[in-house]
């Protein structure tokens, strides 16, 4: 199975069970947010990864992870892939995510 979602940017990403299950292996206690991790890549803000610079972190408050965690952190992989015309095409995906407390700069 594959979900594929547009992030406020206009860039499609698609998450697959796969990749979900991966993140469920070691943080079981995340199964619940499934649909707040598609809302992350959907609306949440993004910042590109200094040391791979293909690689963006996705993150979206929730308060109702509080007081634990109040943040959803979502890494997608930018790449490319050639499609059946020989043309290059977006191929970009999740590749992990975590719940996090982020303090905010106030």
């Amino acid at each position: 199975m594959k979900w594929t979602v547009q992030d406020r940017f206009g860039n499609t990403v698609y998450f697959t069970e796969e990749r979900w299950r991966h993140i469920l292996e070691s943080r079981p206690e995340l199964e619940p947010l499934f649909n707040q991790f598609l809302d992350t890549l959907r609306t949440g803000r993004r910042q590109q990864d200094s040391l791979v610079p293909n690689e963006y972190r996705y993150f979206k408050r929730f308060d109702e992870m509080l007081p634990e965690n109040n943040h959803l952190v979502v890494v997608v992989v930018f790449k490319t892939r050639l499609n059946e015309q020989g043309n290059y095409v977006p191929n970009n995906f999740v590749l992990t995510g975590w719940a996090q407390y982020i303090h905010s700069k106030r």
